[in-house]
């Protein structure tokens, strides 16, 4: 999947701003999941979710006008997108089943940016610079103390539970990359309508053998809304107009703000508590993305 070189980026905060915002209705997801109804197959979740954020995102490109431009997605990047947003709902939610809620979360999300790092360098000669790995290390420190601390119970880890988080590391890593060769295309609405349309279809078969009863109870719509239309739909139209602007390995750092924003959530709506472990990581994590989003440079 070729793409022209990356053009030369003359203030990438702004960029690196949006990403977070993306990053942090991400992570909404797990609190509207604990609102929502209980005991809803995670595969069903996932592929309505995708399913409604894609129909969200089309009606976006089409207020907009740009429905002709989907045509100006390369194939390539389209198909592998697809590919790549399908494999990781997959790949993360069977790590999860497998390898437990905390180790899968720390592997597959703490292993997207190095992923993201090595794909941008390869395909698109992206340097790695020293400062993204000083604030990857910490952010990826800041999530892991995040997540292990706020997991409750033991878990056997399964080792192919670890291969299939690090496969959603990995899908997260490849759309990233399709993502960012179909914006020098395409505007964001539409990059994105063919990434997540393309996905949603692939899931369509998978999810439809799933129970869907839920979604017609009050919880089950209103979770289903928010998991599709923001954290999909709005969510991913700040991520693309911020991948706009910041490197591919970068861009997945920052998404690091996920966790960070997840535990606050918890904290605040759901009245969990935060030990002294997880305020340094949300300490770790912040700092991380400060001096990613804030620095110039190496």
């Amino acid at each position: 999947m070729d793409a022209p070189p990356t053009p030369p980026r003359r203030n990438a905060a702004p960029g690196a701003l949006l990403v977070v915002l993306a990053a942090a209705l991400w992570g909404s997801t797990g609190t509207a999941q604990a609102k929502g109804p209980r005991g809803v197959d995670a595969l069903a979740v996932g592929g309505t979710r995708i399913a409604v954020g894609a129909l969200g995102l089309l009606a976006v490109t089409a207020a907009r006008g740009q429905l002709r431009r989907l045509r100006a997605v390369p194939r390539s990047a389209w198909i592998v997108g697809s590919l790549g947003v399908a494999a990781y709902q997959l790949c993360f939610f069977a790590a999860v089943r497998r390898a437990g809620v905390a180790v899968g979360t720390v592997v597959g999300i703490g292993s997207a940016p190095v992923f993201a790092g090595v794909l941008g360098a390869w395909r698109r000669g992206e340097p790695i610079r020293r400062r993204w790995v000083s604030a990857t290390g910490l952010a990826l420190a800041g999530g892991a103390l995040l997540v292990l601390a706020g997991a409750r119970g033991g878990h056997p880890v399964a080792p192919v539970g670890v291969v299939l988080a690090l496969g959603a590391g990995a899908s997260y890593a490849v759309y990233a990359l399709a993502s960012k060769q179909a914006l020098e295309h395409a505007p964001p609405a539409a990059a994105m309508t063919a990434v997540f349309g393309g996905g949603a279809v692939l899931l369509a078969p998978l999810a439809l053998t799933r129970p869907l009863g839920w979604i017609g109870t009050v919880r089950g719509g209103a979770m289903v809304l928010h998991l599709g239309l923001v954290t999909v739909t709005v969510a991913y139209l700040l991520y693309a107009a911020g991948l706009r602007h910041v490197a591919l390995g970068t861009s997945a750092t920052l998404s690091l703000a996920e966790p960070a924003t997840a535990t606050v959530l918890a904290t605040v709506v759901l009245g969990e508590r935060l030990g002294a472990a997880q305020w340094g990581g949300l300490a770790l994590v912040g700092g991380g993305l400060a001096l990613l989003a804030l620095g110039r440079g190496d």
